[in-house]
């Protein structure tokens, strides 16, 4: 049996870039929101209603986690549709959320992106390979703990700040789950620290945008699921910002699971880190 360092040593970029490829067809093959509109019947383990493109983009990416798991590697996959899956060893988690913006897929809206991460560990902290593919754009970014960001084979840059307006507000600023009520519950705090707002509709994408300062800070205005934010958020450290969940006791301590745990705040700089940290949630 390989060992857990093989695990983690895996080819997860070429398995990644292969899912990619297979979720392209997938969707291109379903290309109306009336076809990508049809659901199961169920709720997947993050708690949403499961759309038919869910179940098949999960089955994609699973295909590939089997492959890796016939060369011999040992790991746990946690996916948003469903849950745990045990491929032999609970010390390696594989984590992901196989259409993160499923519905702006629906809706043929560009922001949806397949989010997987791979840690040594259960929480964020132990992220150690992080991989976003945004089918918008078609944008790929990833991340090794400790070796630095790419976004399409290009290393970004960990010196990049932030930009701010007149008044010493940030000039554009990422929000995610734009339910009107959270919007509303946190509006005075966001007008303070914020010239611009942006909602993409996908945590992991949102948090890709701070890593290469497009934004200039993101918040979730509500709780978030490990699945969402696992590989974005490592992406941000490596790419020189900073993030953290508030709700937890260590800044980087929410779970890598499909619940959800804590709020979570990246930004350029830790000043601003500190404010974002102070939006109501």
């Amino acid at each position: 049996m390989r060992t857990t360092r093989s695990a983690l040593e895996a080819d997860w970029l070429g398995a990644c870039r292969r899912a990619v490829k297979g979720l392209e067809r997938m969707l291109a093959e379903s290309p109306s929101t009336e076809q990508r509109a049809l659901e199961t019947g169920t709720r997947g383990s993050g708690g949403d209603d499961t759309l038919v493109i869910d179940e098949r983009a999960e089955a994609l990416v699973l295909a590939e986690l089997d492959a890796l798991h016939k060369e011999g590697h040992r790991f746990v996959a946690i996916s948003e549709e469903c849950g745990e899956i045990d491929y032999g060893d609970a010390a390696v988690r594989v984590v992901i959320d196989p259409i993160d913006g499923s519905l702006n897929a629906k809706r043929g809206l560009p922001h949806h992106a397949l989010s997987l991460a791979v840690a040594d560990g259960g929480t964020m902290a132990d992220v150690e390979f992080a991989f976003v593919y945004d089918f918008g754009p078609g944008e790929e970014w990833c991340a090794r703990r400790g070796e630095g960001a790419w976004l399409d084979g290009v290393r970004l840059d960990p010196a990049l700040g932030e930009r701010r307006d007149r008044d010493g507000r940030l000039e554009v600023l990422g929000i995610e789950a734009a339910d009107p009520r959270w919007v509303a519950a946190s509006i005075d705090s966001l007008v303070d620290c914020a010239f611009r707002l942006r909602a993409l509709g996908t945590i992991a994408t949102s948090l890709c945008q701070v890593a290469a300062a497009r934004f200039d800070g993101m918040v979730t205005l509500r709780d978030s699921r490990g699945v969402d934010a696992a590989a974005g958020q490592l992406i941000v450290r490596e790419a020189g910002g900073v993030v953290s969940f508030p709700r937890c006791e260590q800044a980087l301590g929410a779970p890598l699971d499909a619940n959800p745990s804590s709020p979570v705040v990246a930004a350029r700089s830790l000043q601003t880190l500190r404010r974002l940290e102070g939006v109501p949630t």
